[in-house]
């Protein structure tokens, strides 16, 4: 399907070309409230409604639909009706994922390729960049942003309300308290971190995050007019990060869990899911349904320190083994050609920004230079993805493994340098990709008391692994020395995707930043009118790796790798 086509049909065509169907409405709303769903049957339907829900350190085991120890209703009957996202990735941090979905490019090319925004960097995303959001208002969209931003806020011209969203509530820096809004950044340098727009939220203090930010989506809901203008919300909940948090009746269903973090963690999953049940019940109520697409994303893997679980990918939040960069995903909606299936297509968060901007009613020319694919039709109709790679990041300021070096990267890439690219069925990881174990459910008495000395280091002497992912998706089988030849040709990518690279933004704290100084809250302090002086740190790469190369045109490229490496598969 086009990313254009929805605006161009009638209601009645949809559903005789399956994208609405009959058997998700009742009786009542057809017979009594035809216009509430159809609209004025003699105008073109308006672009879909668009809610993009992002959960914070949810692991690929931590959903009832995976695991067997955490139970989610309303989120497996909504993945079980549209279409379960089976190969898809998103970063293994906070901030990466976040400025990935919101500019579809990848770290590489905003500068955010090493760690996360701390509260007092001045630092934020870049101001050149066209946010999605932004793209939706120009569309026609009335843009909502409720919970976590976590891209910065040292001026105002970085808060979400200057970036592209109508209004904001939330919190601006990566963790805080669910009742008191209380974040630190370390010993005696805490502030409160509730916004309303851009003022301080001081009287909603006392309310657990994941309820109020469930009440705030289902107040757009219920005040925005769904006939009028296409509604934009992404709710960024808190839940399920540090701190474990949660009101006790979400505790006692899980009082058979030993482990007593991961019993205070699936608390925490199930008001998730409760919150998801209301949210999807009020667009229901207030005639949204019909003509919406809903989007459930991890923002990262979990860590099972903190009552997680990935099982059974190998590593965690913070690595680039599987756990931490594939995803829990799916997406439902009426306006799903073929529903109710698991989709093996290759996805990435960027790949949200040109999707969306497509069933907004957006042209090409919105996207360029995305790096990002629009995969509406490989995700409704069951079309094979447009995206064939996935890099899933380069980041040269990341601890350099002691054991790798130019030379063990055939002379193509410094395999000290963190770095891990995904290629059709092949991914390579070079450098220090993280702690890179296989932690099996946590349902052990007295976790996690000595259990962690059962834990293996990855092994210290090497720094470059070959996976073949489909074949071997728990990454137990490195290929790195049988196959020199793939391990060859991804370097190479790596090198191409290099070459594009900015220089990384990554400044010193400043104090002026302390809350102290800023009436006990967490918001900006430097004026828009102050220069900003970025501490660029990156090191461009030695040029003659450039003489060794012949790159090729990425399609071209895969096609090749895909039919000529690729066929001997585990």
């Amino acid at each position: 399907m086009a990313t254009t086509a929805l605006t161009g049909f009638s209601m009645m065509s949809l559903l005789s070309l399956g994208y609405l169907t009959w058997d998700t409405m009742s009786p009542n709303q057809v017979e009594n409230e035809p216009d509430q769903i159809f609209g004025d049957r003699s105008s073109t339907p308006q672009p879909p409604h668009i809610i993009f829900i992002m959960t914070d350190d949810q692991g690929f085991n931590d959903i009832g639909y995976h695991s067997s120890d955490i139970r989610t209703p309303a989120l497996d009957k909504l993945a079980a009706d549209g279409v379960k996202l089976e190969n898809y990735y998103i970063q293994p941090i906070c901030t990466p994922s976040r400025s990935q979905l919101i500019t579809g490019r990848y770290q590489i090319h905003t500068g955010l390729q090493h760690s996360i925004i701390r509260p007092r960097q001045p630092n934020c995303l870049p101001f050149d960049q066209v946010t999605l959001p932004q793209r939706l208002q120009e569309l026609g969209y009335s843009t909502h942003m409720v919970g976590k931003w976590h891209l910065g806020f040292y001026k105002k011209e970085c808060l979400p309300t200057r970036r592209g969203f109508d209004t904001y509530f939330g919190s601006l820096t990566g963790s805080v308290n669910y009742y008191t809004y209380d974040s630190c950044d370390g010993p005696g340098l805490c502030g409160f971190d509730l916004h309303e727009g851009e003022a301080v939220a001081w009287g909603q203090r006392g309310k657990y995050s994941t309820h109020l930010y469930t009440q705030r989506v289902r107040k757009i809901l219920a005040t925005h007019d769904p006939q009028s203008q296409p509604l934009f919300i992404f709710l960024s909940f808190q839940a399920v990060h540090t701190p474990l948090q949660s009101p006790r009746e979400y505790i006692y269903p899980y009082r058979g869990l030993e482990n007593v973090a991961r019993r205070k963690y699936a608390a925490m999953v199930s008001a998730v899911d409760e919150a998801v049940r209301n949210i999807t019940y009020a667009l229901r109520k207030y005639g949204y349904y019909q003509n919406s697409v809903i989007i459930f994303s991890t923002d990262n893997g979990g860590q099972p320190l903190s009552g997680g679980s990935n099982w059974p990918l190998r590593g965690r939040k913070g690595t680039y083994w599987e756990g931490g960069v594939r995803g829990l995903g799916f997406v439902h909606s009426p306006l799903l050609r073929r529903k109710r299936r698991v989709s093996k297509a290759l996805v990435h968060i960027t790949d949200w920004y040109p999707t969306l901007v497509g069933l907004a009613g957006g042209n090409e020319s919105l996207t360029e230079g995305v790096d990002g694919y629009n995969v509406w039709e490989a995700i409704s109709e069951g079309k094979e993805s447009p995206r064939l790679e996935i890099l899933h990041n380069i980041d040269p300021l990341y601890n350099h493994a002691r054991s790798g070096s130019l030379q063990k990267g055939y002379g193509i890439w410094n395999t000290a340098v963190q770095a891990s690219i995904r290629a059709g069925d092949w991914k390579l990881l070079t450098g220090d990709p993280g702690y890179g174990d296989w932690t099996p459910p946590q349902i052990l008495p007295g976790f996690p008391n000595g259990w962690w000395n059962l834990e293996r280091h990855t092994q210290p002497r090497k720094s470059v692994w070959l996976f073949n992912i489909s074949g071997d998706p728990y990454e137990r089988f490195d290929l790195s020395e049988q196959r020199p030849d793939v391990v060859k040709e991804l370097l190479a990518r790596l090198v191409y995707y290099n070459r594009t690279a900015v220089p990384v933004r990554y400044p010193s704290e400043d104090p002026r930043a302390d809350p102290v100084l800023n009436g006990g809250a967490w918001v900006p302090w430097v004026g828009d009118e102050e220069e900003d002086s970025w501490d660029s740190v990156y090191q461009k790469k030695n040029k003659d790796w450039k003489k060794k190369l012949k790159q090729s045109k990425s399609r071209s490229f895969f096609r090749r790798l895909n039919t000529r490496i690729m066929s001997n598969r585990i």
